[in-house]
């Protein structure tokens, strides 16, 4: 069995990888990808407690997580997809949209 530490472990390594993305890239696709990959750390915090505890109540949030992840990606792309057909591009650093 394999100890709720080393979960924990990579679950910071994961979160740490996906701010650090977050933080240094420039195309909204990574940064996309970035929040994705901390939301995946989120639930893999969340699964190794419930394992833990033997309570079910941690993959119930898991559930709901990935719901709510599911929706942020249908919008997102939407928007990094329309804005690129626009303007050609995705980086980040050209989203001029809300300046008057």
């Amino acid at each position: 069995m394999v100890p709720t530490s080393f979960y924990l472990i990579l679950a910071g390594l994961l979160f740490i990888i996906g701010t650090i993305g977050v933080l240094t890239r420039r195309s909204a696709l990574i940064i996309l990808m970035c929040v994705e990959l901390m939301l995946a750390s989120v639930n893999l915090t969340l699964v190794a407690f419930s394992r833990q505890w033997d309570n079910l109540t941690g993959q119930v949030f898991v559930f709901m997580i990935l719901a709510v992840a599911a929706a942020e990606v249908a919008v997102g792309l939407a928007i990094i997809i329309t804005h690129s057909r626009q303007n050609n591009t995705t980086n980040v650093d050209e989203v001029n949209l809300l300046k008057w």
